[in-house]
């Protein structure tokens, strides 16, 4: 799981754990620990270790972080890997699609598969995660909640980059 400690990365390694996968998390070296505490029985810290080095490979490779190339991610995969994108920086002419576009042309031609996510729920599927969240197996990684005054601080939080976890502004 590539972005494991984030918003969506954190809720993935969650709900992977809760359907029994074996979790690699791929964070910075500040999510570590929080990485760990998800559920990931494996963590690499990206500012000290390469997970696409070729040194271990994957069956599926969720990517919610969005700066990876394509070859590096299937580098890291098994020859019959999956690849999930979900999410992505861009650049300015069709934003974050670059790497959803060259993996779905890509995929055809190749024994891994390559795709990507785009969320649709079902009323089963908000059945399913919130037993899981009722269980206590998923929850939300909440670092700090502001009152709604305080939004203008919640946002410059946020624009730092620095927060592990969600903001909550309250009324």
């Amino acid at each position: 799981m590539v972005g494991a400690s984030g918003a969506v990365g954190s809720i993935a390694v969650q709900l992977a754990k809760a359907f029994g996968a074996e979790v690699t998390g791929v964070c910075g070296p500040r999510d570590v620990e929080l990485t760990h505490s998800l559920g990931a029985e494996h963590v690499v810290d990206y500012s000290r270790q390469d997970f696409a080095d070729g040194a271990r490979r994957y069956d599926l490779i969720l990517d919610v972080f969005g700066r990876t190339p394509l070859r590096r991610l299937r580098r890291a995969l098994t020859p019959s890997g999956t690849l999930v994108i979900a999410g992505g920086e861009g650049d300015r002419w069709i934003g974050g699609l670059q790497r959803q576009l060259g993996a779905t042309v890509l995929s055809p031609f190749l024994r891994q598969t390559l795709t990507f996510f785009v969320a649709k729920e079902t009323a089963a599927d908000l059945r399913a995660i919130n037993e899981l969240v009722e269980a206590g197996k998923v929850a939300p990684v909440m670092a700090r909640t502001y009152p709604l005054i305080e939004t203008p601080d919640a946002v410059a939080q946020l624009q730092t980059g620095a927060t592990s976890g969600r903001l909550a502004v309250t009324v």
